[in-house]
């Protein structure tokens, strides 16, 4: 399950670094970072802890990732426990990579100074506006999520440093030209082949199965045969697509907008600047300086201690009255341009400007009337959509017999199906949940169907499910009869791929020796044209087998077997193999990818030492 550091390198050192902190500090809270090691642990890195909830944290964020990069799909994934057994697994190997890198960093004596921080918060787009660093979008987003900014900054610098070791093993464009030339011959090499091919399809047609033969396959090999549990299935099916399309009133609407009227209303806002400085003196020196007309944003870039408003030339953003700080209300500013005396703020002093108003305003009902009506009548779709299921729910709780009821009181239909098996269920329940609830021992145990109708299941698409288990067969090996015709094609198969590889060998040494032509004549096989095969061409089985080929030494063809996708055995003649040849760009291009492939070696051989030399626990994170 270990990743590279070319891997790592990547994602949240280098090409994501910034938004992979947003992520874990912003949307996920701080909870992974801040936690100590405790008897809830993870696992332990030379005897730093990694806890559960950072395993947690970590393992949320990658399924998250893969729903986002798999779509509908994911579904599946997720139904599956040992694909999420190995995502868990995945997470806690990066985790313990992660720290093995950060330990490493530490060793090297890596940093990261102040204004790299400032420069790499006030790149994050999470707390700009407009293109623009905006501190109190910064502040409000930390305040909300209950982020200490030195925590924060600490974290920062962690992952700055962090990016440095991998830029160090990455970054290099260190490359020598000879080697990449040599790199681009062989990748863009072209081959020269012909080949000839012995259907197998033709040799299975030939091959013939006695009764005992067919017997003894099945004797050795039970557990080919055994048919998994099935299930036959009635069930009720709820499509919100299908329901009747809810309509509103014109008095609905009016009435809802005057009822809500506070959801329509920009309460005033304010616009502030700062300057914070450490003393109180320091403070009433720059009220001065303003009185005699000095510039505000001038003394703010030069002279507050807040960096980050500081680089914003002292602004700190638009506010409503609710979300305004006690500091700037307690100053009781009222009009355009008006500063504060210093307020004490912690151990700092604050002058505060207020910079512009927004008076109070009302959208028009005209004006949302058309969104509104949008929105209520989804509401009300809905509605109408979860009141049925709670009546199918009840239905099917309350009469376990059948779904009678529950066809009774939603005017569905209630639909059947014939035999199948988990891993092949009718395209209408192929659902992960459904297929589950069907084979969970609410609905089959031991002696079959439990003869219990599902509560609702609900699935993607705005559709539902009440399911009931009519018949079940156990898992249980076929009869003979059953699969006769499947062993006999199955023993044709292989003695069909025992004459194709004695007739190949045959063949293949024939030609070696110069006898070629005869051979093949009486084997009735010919060879194709030419063609040429690269490996910047769609790859099949041949072409890969052919790429590997010993190369023709004084013209003289080399020759190798291989299998096609439908498992013909195919004599490959190579007869001439031509170097590539790189345009500048190409070059450029395989430059990079050469650089990348070196630079993954080094970091998978730093990833692999580190791994070695460390004391390394995994604890039971099920």
């Amino acid at each position: 399950m270990m990743d590279n550091l070319r891997t790592k390198a990547n994602s949240p050192f280098i090409k994501v670094l910034l938004a992979i902190i947003i992520l874990s500090f912003v949307l996920t809270g701080v909870a992974g970072y801040m936690i100590g090691g405790s008897s809830n642990d993870a696992a332990e890195v030379n005897g730093q802890s990694i806890s559960r909830e950072q395993l947690q944290q970590a393992f949320s964020q990658e399924r998250q990732s893969l729903q986002e990069n798999l779509g509908d799909r994911f579904s599946e994934i997720a139904g599956n426990e040992e694909a999420m057994r190995a995502l868990r697994a995945q997470a806690l190997a990066n985790l313990i990579n992660s720290e093995l890198i950060n330990q490493y960093a530490q060793e090297l004596n890596l940093s990261a100074s102040d204004a790299q921080i400032e420069k790499a918060i006030f790149a994050m787009p999470i707390f700009q506006t407009n293109g623009n660093f905006d501190s109190e979008k910064y502040r409000l987003i930390l305040k909300q999520y209950n982020v200490n900014a030195d925590n924060f900054a600490a974290q920062i610098r962690n992952d700055l440093v962090r990016a440095q070791l991998a830029k160090a093993f990455t970054g290099s464009d260190f490359a020598l030209p000879s080697e990449v030339k040599t790199y681009a011959e062989l990748f863009l090499q072209e081959r020269e082949i012909r080949t000839a091919t012995l259907s197998l399809a033709d040799a299975q047609a030939k091959q013939s199965v006695t009764e005992d033969e067919i017997k003894a396959y099945y004797d050795a090999n039970h557990d080919s045969f055994i048919s998994p549990e099935k299930v036959k299935v009635s069930y009720v099916e709820i499509d919100a697509t299908t329901l009747p399309e809810q309509t509103v009133s014109d008095e609905e609407l009016k009435t809802y907008y005057e009822q809500n009227l506070k959801n329509y209303t920009q309460a005033e806002q304010k616009h502030y600047s700062m300057i914070q400085v450490a003393s109180e003196k320091e403070a009433n020196a720059i009220v001065d300086e303003l009185k005699t007309g000095a510039n505000f944003e001038t003394l703010a870039a030069e002279k507050s201690t807040d960096k980050f408003s500081a680089g914003n030339k002292g602004v700190i953003g638009w506010m409503e009255e609710a979300s305004t700080p006690a500091e700037i209300a307690d100053a009781k500013l009222t009009e355009k341009g008006q500063i504060s005396a210093p307020v004490k703020s912690g151990e700092s002093f604050v002058i505060f400007r207020l910079d512009d108003i927004k008076p109070e305003s009302v959208k028009s009902f005209d004006s949302v009337k058309d969104g509104l009506k949008t929105t209520l009548s989804q509401e009300k779709n809905v509605k109408q959509f979860y009141d049925l299921q709670q009546k199918v729910s009840e239905a099917a709780t309350n009469d376990n017999e059948s779904l009678a009821s529950v066809e009774e009181v939603s005017g569905l239909k209630v639909a059947t199906t014939d035999w199948f098996d988990k891993n092949n269920p009718p395209e209408a329940l192929k659902f992960p949940k459904v297929i589950n609830e069907i084979f969970s021992e609410r609905l089959v145990d031991k002696n079959g169907s439990t003869g219990i109708n599902s509560d609702v299941i609900n699935v993607e698409g705005d559709r539902a499910f009440v399911v009931r288990v009519t018949e079940y067969k156990p898992e249980q090996i076929e009869s003979l009869e059953t699969v006769k015709p499947e062993i006999e094609a199955l023993v044709k198969r292989q003695k069909a791929n025992a004459v194709l590889k004695a007739e190949g060998d045959k063949l293949l040494a024939a030609l070696k020796e110069g006898k070629g032509e005869s051979a093949l004549s009486a084997a009735n096989v010919t060879f194709t044209a030419p063609e040429t095969v690269s490996r910047v061409m769609p790859q099949t089985p041949i072409t890969g087998a052919a790429m590997a080929m010993a190369k023709p030494v004084d013209g003289k063809a080399t020759y190798a077997t291989a299998r096609d996708a439908q498992d013909n055995l195919v004599i490959i003649q190579l007869d001439k193999v031509t170097a590539g040849k790189a345009s500048e760009e190409e070059l450029a291009q395989l430059t990079r990818e050469y650089q990348g492939m070196m630079a993954a070696s080094v970091n998978e051989a730093l990833m692999l030492n580190l791994r070695n030399n460390a004391k390394i626990e995994e604890f039971n994170v099920e």
